[in-house]
């Protein structure tokens, strides 16, 4: 195994340091609910709208960037 330690070692290293990167992506994941559908008509080129759907319901309409 790479520097010289036992199986069970690296194991242990590789999912102490996997499960911490899942459990973060999930937390993530939960709580920036992005919006992911597809629109029935698609926007202009240039034009794309970004909506969060977060657990909070926002006041203003979605901000619309220009690339």
């Amino acid at each position: 195994m790479p520097a010289g330690v036992s199986w069970a070692t690296y194991l242990r290293m590789a999912a102490a340091s996997l499960l911490p990167m899942c459990a973060g992506a999930e937390a993530l994941h939960g709580d920036y609910r992005l919006d992911l559908t597809i629109p029935e008509i698609p926007p202009k080129p240039g034009v794309v709208k970004t909506e969060l759907l977060g657990p909070k319901k926002r006041q203003h309409e979605p901000q619309i960037s220009q690339q």
